[in-house]
């Protein structure tokens, strides 16, 4: 939590988690919209340059978009999207991530600044890929 009196300044979180390693790829941006979320997916091709990647999402508006479908057909059939059931967040691994970063590291603190919230949520991701199974 930061003081901003008038409009608060946001930032989102974009992730993914590798089901067989537990590491993770998370990217902090100022907006979750369709170019950020195709951001995370050329992270994730860049991660994992060779071999397919099964990607398991929800059905978020913002997943699907021709700006999606245009780095699925640049990864040459490397992409496979699966999509989950609606409102089924247990499912999805990168939800206990979010919830170990709230109890973890936002909960109940106060930040000087944005840029100390967002270096507070790299280095929680940091520690969890040294250690991703001690929290999923």
């Amino acid at each position: 939590m930061i003081p901003t009196p008038g409009h608060p300044r946001t930032h989102d979180g974009i992730g993914a988690v590798d089901d067989h390693t537990g590491q993770t790829v998370v990217i902090i941006r100022r907006r979750k919209r369709r170019p950020e979320i195709a951001e995370l997916l050329d992270a994730l091709m860049t991660k994992h340059p060779a071999g397919t990647v099964y990607l398991v999402w929800d059905n978020a508006s913002m997943h699907a978009d021709e700006e999606i479908e245009a780095v699925v057909r640049g990864a040459a059939g490397r992409v496979v999207l699966l999509s989950l059931p609606t409102s089924s967040p247990w499912l999805n691994p990168i939800e206990m991530l979010w919830r170990h970063l709230r109890r973890e590291v936002t909960h109940c603190e106060l930040f000087t600044s944005v840029s100390a919230l967002i270096a507070a949520a790299v280095a929680c991701f940091d520690q969890h890929n040294h250690l991703p199974w001690g929290v999923l």
